[in-house]
């Protein structure tokens, strides 16, 4: 089980670590070319590109996980039909859903906490996302492709998908930042060249039929009753991503509410946008876990294969727990270093701020991996109801009230918003641990 989990996640790993370095490397080049500002810009645009994956993960996880299934049970015919239905509801959401946020780019940014930090900073959001926007079908594609590659039992081509658009990226960032002097709009530019490499990549990759599932087009449609199963595997990870919107809406909110003035709110902002890259980061060796171990799951459930499904639920436990000690080990002890990253070096107090807000909310981070493994078990085998309830425990139903209230009760609001995070990851790993047992004792009663 180890080697077929480390099969399974490495390229999945790599994939999320690549996703991730999206993000990562443009508030890099950003924070040393561009300053405090632009960094704080790009924090207020983070729930919306969030709420954006939030739906791609609704319907790439639900295909991926179906697919997964589907081949289990050996149903080819409705494999394929996952695959057409997942290309289409993608399109679908990439041509929907960007002109509508482009109509209320305003006050989603005043949500955002925009009314309280600098002009500049506003400027510089909306340079952002009126060019990244409207590439966003491409983006959605790529990851629904993606996914469905390493569904179908193949993640090193997943894998090589992500490759293409990180290195693309990578290269062309700097010279459009640096060279070009396009700055935020470099950035922007750069994510989105690299974004419909990806998917231009992953469709050779169907169209070269290399891949178990064919993609036909006369499948590409929708159907009903996979939809809703579909939606209701999907629908855990997409309110987990959902609610992780929301509280990024909120933080930045509260920063802006409790903050003393201007500049002070661009600071806390700014540090929060720098913690969310991070942790981004950090949270990878979990992802690529939670990506590595579904299938399995999915693919033995579908198959009955009971035993196996146990002995994948407990490995999954072990290797979740050990990256959620590494991402606080990292988080912790080298936050200086890693703030330095994205902070250049006249932004003194925002760097000093960036690495003490750093420890403090990474500081029970630990103890996550339980309910990250739960959500993933009962995600991979068709059960979205207690998934969904576990997704919503970290982020929602432990998080949001803390944010809202703690601000209240210290005197210290900014390091009340903060303490948030660490006393969410305690209620969350303590309601997690009834349903884990529950779960393994009905596994081995089977």
């Amino acid at each position: 089980m180890w080697g077929l989990l480390a099969q399974f996640s490495w390229p999945a790993l790599v994939s999320m670590t690549l996703s991730a370095l999206y993000n990562v490397i443009d508030r890099f080049y950003i924070g040393q070319g561009c300053g405090m500002d632009a960094i704080a810009g790009l924090a207020l645009t983070f729930p919306v590109m969030m709420l954006f994956a939030a739906f791609g993960i609704w319907i790439g996880v639900g295909s991926g996980a179906l697919l997964s299934i589907k081949l289990g049970e050996n149903d080819r015919v409705a494999a394929e039909k996952v695959l057409g239905q997942c290309v289409a509801l993608k399109i679908a959401i990439g041509l929907v859903l960007p002109p509508l946020f482009f109509l209320f780019l305003d006050p989603v940014l005043r949500w955002t906490g925009g009314a309280s930090v600098s002009p500049q900073a506003i400027t510089y959001a909306k340079q952002y996302l009126r060019i990244v926007l409207f590439f966003q079908l491409f983006s959605h594609l790529a990851f629904g492709l993606a996914n469905c590659i390493r569904s179908e039992g193949s993640p090193r081509q997943s894998m090589t998908c992500m490759i293409v658009g990180f290195g693309i990226n990578l290269v062309l960032d700097p010279v459009f930042i640096f060279v070009f002097h396009w700055g935020v709009a470099g950035a922007a530019w750069a994510t989105n060249i690299a974004m419909t490499c990806s998917c231009l990549w992953a469709l050779l990759y169907y169209l070269r039929q290399q891949s178990v599932v064919r993609l036909r087009i006369r499948r590409i449609w929708f159907y009903p009753a996979l939809a809703a199963r579909a939606f209701g595997i999907g629908l855990a990870p997409f309110l987990q991503q959902f609610t992780g919107s929301v509280i990024n809406f909120s933080m930045n909110y509260a920063f802006a509410k409790w903050a003393v003035d201007g500049e002070r709110a661009t600071i806390s902002i700014a540090s929060f946008g720098i913690f969310q890259t991070v942790g981004m980061m950090c949270f990878m060796p979990m992802m690529g876990v939670q990506q590595g171990i579904g299938p399995i799951i999915g693919y033995n459930w579908g198959a009955r294969n009971l035993p196996r499904v146990r002995e994948a639920f407990l490995v999954g436990l072990k290797a979740t727990t050990v990256g959620c000690f590494l991402a606080w080990a990292v988080q912790v002890f080298a936050s200086y270093p890693l703030a330095r990253c994205f902070v250049n070096a006249g932004d003194q107090l925002l760097l000093q701020t960036a690495a003490h807000d750093m420890r403090v909310g990474s500081c029970m981070l630990w103890l996550i991996g339980l309910n990250v493994i739960c959500t993933t078990f009962y995600q991979s085998i068709g059960k979205p109801r207690v998934a969904i309830l576990l997704s919503l425990l970290r982020q929602g139903i432990c998080l949001l009230p803390c944010v809202w209230f703690l601000p209240y009760l210290l005197d210290n609001h900014t390091l009340a918003i903060w303490l948030a995070l660490p006393l969410s990851d305690t209620l969350c790993c303590l309601a997690s641990i009834p349903v884990f047992l529950h779960e393994i004792k009905a596994l081995r009663a089977s």
